[in-house]
């Protein structure tokens, strides 16, 4: 099903993990992909390859995301390509974990830079085309952490609470426009970000049992993306995490 058809999406972050499955979702179901990422352009490029042997359309393209100048960047490569942004998704994150009195303020900046500051200078930037257009679907890829804290992530769960409120923000503001800004919050998903972490412990506390997929949390973006699927929903937090946070 080609929902996203001629659409133009793109995922920061979409090397691996939940980013990678993202733009899969995104170009299977008949979206124009770019797949950014920060620095190594090699898994992103494996990304594309695997994308445009599947008979879609993809373009890897660099950019850091904490760089107001990079970001600005971004969006002009892709206006100058495809003319048209209809999907902005915020997934580009980076964690720094230890317990607060251990934390460098480094290791506090770092984590706020990217996954706050991050979405805040992408968001920006993209609604700047997505109000001339007068349509568009922005989705900021939050935690649970942001949610209920998480002990060792002081700065990430900060950074992850931050974009929820930015989400509810922001969503008011482009509303007039027909932008809708969402976000999803996945729980403990099999990355390589949670690789290493104490199954046993974390699994007590998620009543499905299991970790969840990427391509689960793609899912809901693919949704959320879609119209006239989730054209009435935005400045909403949707969970993704096995049950893990109730409300």
């Amino acid at each position: 099903m080609n929902v996203l058809q001629d659409q133009v999406a793109v995922v920061t972050g979409a090397s691996r993990g939940i980013g990678r499955a993202t733009v899969l979702a995104l170009a299977a179901a008949g979206a124009k992909v770019v797949v950014n990422y920060a620095s190594s352009s090699t898994a992103a490029e494996a990304v594309v390859s695997e994308i445009v042997t599947q008979g879609a359309e993809a373009v890897a393209i660099q950019a850091d995301v904490a760089q107001s100048a990079q970001v600005d960047a971004l969006v002009a490569a892709v206006m100058e390509k495809w003319g048209r942004i209809d999907i902005w998704v915020n997934n580009a994150g980076v964690t720094r974990d230890t317990l607060l009195l251990r934390m460098k303020p480094e290791d506090w900046q770092a984590v706020i830079d990217i996954n706050l500051t991050g979405v805040f200078l992408c968001t920006r930037a993209v609604s700047k085309i997505m109000l001339k257009q007068r349509a568009g679907r922005i989705v900021n890829i939050t935690s649970v952490a942001g949610l209920m804290g998480n002990p060792g992530q002081a700065n990430y769960s900060a950074a992850k609470a931050g974009v929820i409120g930015f989400t509810k923000t922001v969503a008011k503001e482009l509303a007039s426009r027909g932008v809708t800004v969402n976000a999803v919050a996945p729980g403990f998903i099999e990355t390589d970000m949670t690789h290493g972490l104490q199954a046993e412990e974390i699994l007590k506390f998620i009543p499905l049992g299991r970790y969840g997929h990427p391509e689960e949390v793609a899912g809901m973006i693919q949704f959320l993306a879609s119209d006239p699927a989730a054209a009435y929903i935005t400045g909403q937090t949707f969970n993704v995490d096995g049950g893990m946070v109730m409300q």
